[in-house]
């Protein structure tokens, strides 16, 4: 007895996990660099040190809030334009944002070495011990600033090229590079707190300089060009990046008010403390940065297709998979609390290491709460709703873990504050995340289509489309009879339905016999039909090798007359066929 046809949306969620591993190593690199640089400066410099890096926390989210304004919102939009076959747009916003990074960097460069030469950083501190070390960590971090800036501009581009191994080993070698430096410029030199902030920094360059040498190869898919560079691209960047760069913005907002708490509740060991779970903890919180990251990407190539279905599909692999994951992770780091405080303090009767034991129990489970908040922003970026990104921004990043903390710390000390972060992620959870499907729609959601209020008109409706993903042969067969069946259902005429069943079955058979035998992977097409005012539209979509059959159709081998004529009779009988391999996936779409 043979198997029903696999459901449609297996190949989102491969294609979920497969992004995931380099945008973990992406998203860690901030993270590693502030464990690490914890882990030297606690140990071989002291809590001061530890303290210093804490007061420079503020400072970079800010610059990460600016950055991330570039990063998003310049690969939003190419993910839509990419989406859309809109290729000379994708490199238009991609040459723009280089422009403006290189020139945000210099700028910021500039200030970090006033604040030095002109004592601005009194202003964190009035702790001599705390201040020296703070302006060395300045000075040491604005060197890594240019390559920390626009690596991470190139490292998002990479990543929707395709170009995992390259972003991978980039992000291998900047680990390496800062920890060496660390033990090097730290441990063996004593360079103190300047050089925990120079081994990072020399990681960074590192980092910049494997990545850019793939933008002067002929393979790139968008090359650096300054020349015929519109305004409009910058506005547009801007507009699309503001609300992930308020949240960043509002955050460091936060950690100037929370470092004043702590200091007033607990004092400078709480700050140290402080720094401590936020560095370590910071290091899982790649995670579901990084699963954000990849629904936003998807999310932003699907609105691009109009795909419907695969939008709702990145949405549930949240809830079914992310959710559960990080929850995991959480739990592990708060059984270890204790083992791992004492990497970093080696008294257990001493303030600092009891609060920051507790800021390892309780924190962890922060990133799981925070989730469904990260997705709904993700998706709220991507399709625009800048009403309900800035409203869930303003709330999580500042109303939400600052009125926690005002009324909880009076009395539970710091571990007030730890236990706001918790009850800041229920809030927005509860009563945003949820609530606002509940306004809109004036009742509770009963698809994941009304949980994320998509418009009516996004796509094509669910009668008008049929989605479904084939394995073997035997499923094209199948798939090809249902799609001419459902296009006849639909009033399409007798030729262009059998045509729709003939091209899927050329082109998508064509993937089962070749692609799939390519490697040992575990391979499917998804294959959608849709009918849209007149316009009948196939779309094949796989996760093999690259192949372009647009360029396959003009190759004729003497030899062997027959090759790729299926390919050659599908291109004549179309009204016209395009071609993408975007995220590693080849995406033919057929309009008959």
């Amino acid at each position: 007895m043979r198997k029903e046809i696999r459901p449609y949306g297996e190949l989102i969620t491969r294609l979920f996990f497969r992004l995931l591993p380099i945008q973990i190593l992406l998203a860690a690199i901030g993270a590693v660099n502030s464990t690490v640089s914890g882990l030297f400066a606690s140990n071989y410099v002291g809590p001061a040190a530890m303290a210093a890096i804490g007061l420079y926390n503020p400072i970079d989210l800010f610059i990460s809030a600016l950055t991330l304004l570039l990063v998003l919102g310049s690969t939003i939009i190419c993910g839509k334009f990419m989406g859309a076959h809109q290729v000379e747009k994708t490199q238009s916003v991609f040459s723009m944002d280089m422009l403006v990074s290189i020139l945000f960097s210099a700028f910021t460069i500039g200030l970090h070495l006033l604040a030095v030469a002109f004592g601005w950083m009194w202003l964190f501190t009035k702790d001599t011990e705390v201040y020296r070390y703070l302006n060395q960590y300045v000075l040491g971090k604005s060197i890594g600033i240019l390559p920390m800036i626009v690596g991470q501009q190139l490292a998002a581009f990479l990543s929707l090229e395709n170009r995992r191994t390259r972003t991978t080993v980039a992000s291998i070698v900047f680990l390496a590079v800062n920890l060496l430096g660390n033990w090097v410029f730290v441990a063996k030199l004593n360079m103190q707190a300047l050089g925990t902030a120079l081994a990072p920094s020399a990681g960074l360059i590192a980092f910049f300089l494997v990545q850019v040498s793939h933008y002067f190869r002929k393979s790139a898919m968008v090359r650096i060009r300054f020349r015929g560079l519109s305004v409009k691209d910058l506005w547009a960047i801007v507009k699309t990046g503001f609300p992930c760069a308020l949240v960043s913005g509002y955050q460091a907002i936060t950690g100037l008010i929370v470092n004043l708490l702590i200091t007033t509740y607990a004092g400078s060991m709480g700050v140290s403390a402080y720094a401590t779970s936020l560095a370590f903890v910071g290091l899982f919180w790649a995670v579901p940065s990084a699963m954000t990251n990849v629904t936003r990407m998807l999310m932003s190539v699907s609105i691009g297709e109009e795909d419907r279905r695969s939008l709702t599909d990145v949405m549930r692999n949240t809830y079914k998979w992310c959710i559960p994951i990080v929850t995991v992770i959480a739990g592990i780091v708060a059984l270890l609390a204790v083992p791992i405080t004492k990497l970093y303090y080696r008294d257990p009767t001493s303030d600092v290491f009891i609060m920051t034991v507790w800021g390892f129990r309780i924190t962890p489970f922060s990133m799981a709460l925070s989730l469904p908040t990260m997705a709904a922003f993700a998706y709220g970026q991507a399709s625009g709703k800048q009403g309900f990104v800035n409203v869930l921004s303003v709330f999580d990043g500042i109303i939400g873990v600052v009125l926690f903390s005002l009324i909880l710390m009076p009395s539970m000390g710091i571990n007030g504050h730890y236990w706001a972060l918790i009850l800041n992620n229920v809030f927005c959870t509860v009563f945003i995340v949820y609530g606002y499907p509940v306004v809109r729609n004036r009742r509770l959601p009963r698809t994941m289509d009304e949980f994320m209020v998509i418009p009516e008109s996004f796509g094509v409706a669910t009668e008008d489309r049929m989605d479904v993903s084939v394995r073997s042969m035997e499923d094209v067969v199948t798939v090809s009879a249902k799609v001419s069946a459902f296009c006849r259902e639909k009033g399409i005429d007798g030729r262009r339905s059998y045509l729709a069943g003939l091209a899927l079955e050329e082109m998508a058979g064509n993937v089962v016999d070749h692609g799939f035998i390519e490697d040992k992977k575990v391979h499917s097409v998804d294959v959608r039909v849709a009918k849209k005012d007149d316009d009948l539209i196939l779309r094949i979509k796989d996760d093999c090798i690259p192949f372009d059959p647009l360029k396959m159709k003009d190759i004729l081998d003497p030899a062997d007359p027959m090759k790729n004529v299926g390919i050659r009779m599908v291109h004549k009988m179309a009204k016209n066929m395009d071609y993408q391999n975007i995220l590693g996936l080849n995406v033919l779409t057929i309009r008959i």
